[in-house]
């Protein structure tokens, strides 16, 4: 009568057989949220990369014999050296004003890795400014 008692109310009798589909159910589930998780740093470490570089080529980019033009090309190399090449193809550089200050402002746009190095074009745009050196 004990057993009867065990199996209706799923004790140990009532769950044989459970443990490999809950496994399986559990095991995609961490896997899945692994995954997520591993493309979130990796998209975060590219715009992360991606927005040191513009700061650096415009710093660059801003020193008292240098250029706008400069700084690209700065902003290009740093990219090129840290990501894949692509991520360097669209790197824009030019004057701008930023509170009442004359800056040299690096620009790049690119695709946002959402499926490893994939993802939509022009959706991730950063950009980075240094302060004009002026000669005495």
């Amino acid at each position: 009568m004990l057993r009867r008692v065990r199996a209706a109310a799923g004790g140990p009798e009532g769950d044989r057989g459970a443990a490999v589909p809950e496994f399986v159910m559990v095991a995609a589930l961490v896997t899945l949220l692994f995954a997520g998780l591993l493309q979130l740093a990796f998209a975060l470490h590219v715009r992360n990369t991606l927005t040191d570089s513009v700061a650096e080529g415009a710093r660059f980019g801003a020193l008292a014999d240098r250029g706008p033009a400069d700084g690209a090309e700065r902003a290009r190399e740093l990219i090129r050296a840290s990501l894949a090449d692509g991520y360097a193809a669209q790197v824009s550089a030019g004057y701008a004003q930023v509170g009442g200050l004359s800056t040299v402002e690096v620009t790049a746009t690119t695709a946002l890795p959402v499926l490893g190095l994939l993802g939509p074009a022009g959706s991730l745009t950063v950009s980075g400014h240094g302060a004009l050196e002026v000669l005495p």
